[in-house]
Parts: structure tokens; sequence; C-alpha cells
């Protein structure tokens, strides 16, 4: 018997050991972002582990496929606890998505009906485990009545209906919840270097390329031929692969310069009729005071202002001045602090500054914190790249 289950189980080869790889980096990401969660209390962590645990026991299945237990354990009933976690996915990468974007986002019991489908079809897949282990000779075989005559029939087809329609949903959600920020961080921070967060966008795109190929793969399954268990190993392969890469960044990635980031929310109070004296003149003064700070204190220079700071600077609310830069100059919080900038930049070549300095040295005296952002911030503003501006100036 020994030498039997030696020979079956575990067989460590080329399509279980990647899995099982994953898989244990995977439980060791988890257990760091639960010790971290529970040590300060970070919302995205606590998504982010459960999704990344049930990566993990998502590819339980194939990992212990592939290293012979089916084949050793015939009558196994691995298969009744071995839940679709499906429907928990797809709404769990969206809370992830936007309790990262959104730092004030706090889980409350309304949002637990996103969870209700995959609830309901647990409580099923619980009273069918109930009634075959009821029946005679349930031990002898792998599969019960109701797996076979009711689950694989019936139940599943429909669970992956809703699963495939959750996913397609919430991704939209996601990108759009991506998007929205994408815009929003340009009215709050005055250098977007690493706060776009790239990653997140990338991972949602790999990730619904990876849903379309199950798609695909169902549809060639279900209605071409009947594919391998190696060729169906490819797509949990990458999935683990996209999910862990996901799991890594959301650990090592510093999200503290979030903590003042709030959404923009219009101030109907301060929104003027345009045919309003006093409030224009009351915005033009407000607008000579942001001036006059810019020009005298150089705020700019500071590589990590953003619209908290420069609020408190000038003893408004964010939302105000935001209005102010955005109705008063025609710019988002971003462009109008690097066009200062780029003006500071340009002084310095004029003075012949960057005979000390290199080009990039220059930007970074003047504000900017990254190479490619002054590049493209500048060759935007004023249609030359660095090098082509300053063999201008020479000419």
């Amino acid at each position: 018997m020994t030498l039997f289950l030696f020979q079956g189980f575990p067989d460590f080869n080329l399509y279980s050991t990647p899995l099982l790889i994953l898989v244990v980096q995977g439980l060791i990401l988890t257990g760091l972002l639960l010790k971290r969660y529970f040590g300060i209390k970070t919302v995205p962590d606590i998504f982010l582990a459960l999704i990344l645990l049930i990566m993990c026991y998502h590819r339980t299945t194939y990992t212990i496929g592939f290293m012979g237990w089916y084949d050793t354990f015939r009558n196994t009933k691995i298969n009744y606890y071995l839940v679709n976690m499906g429907m928990l996915m797809a709404p769990l990468i969206y809370f992830y998505v936007k309790s990262v974007l959104q730092p004030n986002f706090r889980f409350q019991a309304k949002h637990l009906w996103h969870f209700f489908p995959w609830l309901l079809f647990f409580i099923i897949k619980m009273v069918i485990l109930g009634y075959d282990a009821s029946q005679p000779g349930f031990n002898d075989n792998q599969n019960g009545y109701l797996v076979i005559n009711f689950q694989w029939k019936y139940l599943d087809p429909v669970v992956d209906v809703i699963s495939n329609a959750q996913m397609l949903l919430y991704l939209a959600f996601s990108f759009q919840l991506y998007y929205r920020y994408k815009n929003e961080i340009q009215q709050f921070f005055s250098n977007l270097t690493q706060k776009e967060l790239s990653w997140i966008f990338t991972v949602l795109l790999v990730y619904s390329f990876l849903f379309v190929y199950g798609l695909v793969q169902v549809f060639i399954n279900d209605l071409i031929f009947e594919m391998s268990w190696t060729q169906k190993w490819w797509i949990e392969f990458l999935s683990a692969v996209t999910l862990l890469y996901l799991g890594v960044k959301g650990y090592f990635t510093d999200f503290s310069f979030l903590k003042d980031f709030t959404p923009h929310v219009p101030n109907i109070a301060f929104e003027r009729p345009n045919n309003t004296k006093f409030l224009d003149n009351d915005l033009n003064e407000k607008k000579r005071a942001l001036e006059k700070l810019f020009a005298e204190e150089q705020v700019y220079l500071d590589p990590e202002l953003n619209l908290a700071q420069l609020s408190n600077r000038l003893q408004m609310n964010r939302v105000e001045v935001s209005e102010i830069i955005n109705s008063g100059f025609g710019k988002n919080f971003n462009d109008f602090v690097n066009d200062y900038r780029i003006d500071q930049f340009k002084k310095r070549l004029q003075q012949g500054d960057n005979k000390q300095l290199s080009l990039v040295g220059l930007a970074f005296d003047c504000g900017f914190n990254s190479k490619a952002t002054f590049n493209r911030v500048f060759k935007k503003s004023v249609q030359l790249t660095p090098t082509q501006y300053l063999q201008s100036l020479s000419t």
C-alpha cells in the first residue's frame, strides 16, 4: 500500500509542480497580508488576502489532479468539498480596487448582498452533499446521485452563466473606478509618478483577457471538441501567475500617498453664476492670493505638493481651491503646478544653469520627480523636447 501511494501520489511533474509552487507562494502572501491587516487594519489587505486564498483554492483541483490524486484515490469525495468560488472572486476584485483607489472606503453590511449568489450556491452544494452521503453505496463511488444527475446537468451550467455575467459586470465596474481615479488624481497631485497605479490597470486588462480566453475555451470544449486536462491547464497557470502578480504588487506597493486623497465632490454652494459680479471679484481676489503664494514662496518646487497641502497654505477648503484653479485658470491642479515648474526650468536654462547641472537635474530642482514625467509634461507644454528647446535657445 505504501509503495502504491508513493508511485501514484504525489507525482511532481511538469504540470503539477508549477501550480504547486504558485499555490505555496500565494499562501505565503496571504499569510503576510492577513498579518498586516490584523496589525494595522488596512482594508485592501483583507480583500487581497481573500482573492489570493481563493486563487490557491481554485488551483487545488488541478494541482492534486496532476499529482495523481484522482488516479490513486478512485473513490475520493473531494469534488464535494471543492466549491466553485467564481461568484466570490468577481465582487472581491471590485472591492479590492475600490478600497485601494478610494482610501476612505469601508465595507458595510449593505455590501454583503454582492456575495448572496455564491451563498445560495453553497447552501445547495451542502444539500447535495447531505443527500448523497445518506444514500447506500456512497463510499464506493467518487460521485453520488445528485452530483451526476442534478449538479453536473443543471446546477453547474447555471452557476457558470451567473459567474461569467458577474465577472463581466464587476470587471466593467473596476475599469470604471480606475479611469475615474486616474482623472481625479490630476486634481489632487502635482506629480503623478507611481501614483497612477498602472499595475492595477494591467492586472484588470490581463484578467479580462483570461476571462475571454476562458469563455472561448468553454465554447471549444462544449461545441467543437473535448479539450484535454493538459490543454485546460494553461488558463489555470496563467490565472495563477496574474493573480500572484497582483498579490506581490498589492503587498509591496506603498499606498500611504493616498491618505489625504479624497475623490472630488462638487461643492454646489461654491458654484458661481457667471453674471454675479460680486462672486467674480471674489474669485479674482483668490486667484491673486494663489498667484502670490506661487510667486513668492515657490511652493511648486516641492515635488510632493498636493491639493490638501496647498489648501492648508491658502486656508481654504480643497473643493474651493480646485474650483479656483479649474474655473479661474482653466486647468486642472496637476497642469497648473507643472506649468510653473516648466516656466522655472526655462528660466534656469536662460540663466545657463544647465552648464552646472544636467537637464534632468534641473528638472528635479524645479519640482519634478521623474525624468519620464518631466519629458512628457515639457513636450505637451512646449511642443518640443527639453533638448530641442535648449538647442533653440542657441540658434
